[in-house]
């Protein structure tokens, strides 16, 4: 005879709530911002390799034919 389902309570809530809690744990208490996004197409803007001034060093950061990125310094 087939079990009638069980009612579970929705968990995903409490685990989003754990999740930033633990991250606020993780930087001593202070909320952190999620990374800021940007295209590809706006740092490259056409060309295939773009110089980044990064403290005083130049990085190379290159786009492949196969749409990796290469970053040197």
């Amino acid at each position: 005879m087939p079990h009638a389902p069980i009612d579970e309570p929705d968990t995903s809530r409490a685990l989003r709530l754990d999740a930033g809690a633990l991250a606020q744990e993780a930087d001593g208490g202070a909320r952190r911002r999620a990374p800021r996004a940007m295209e590809s197409a706006d740092l490259f803007r056409g060309e295939r390799t773009v110089e980044i001034n990064h403290n005083g060093v130049i990085y190379r950061l290159q786009a492949t034919r196969l749409g990796k990125l290469i970053l040197t310094k």
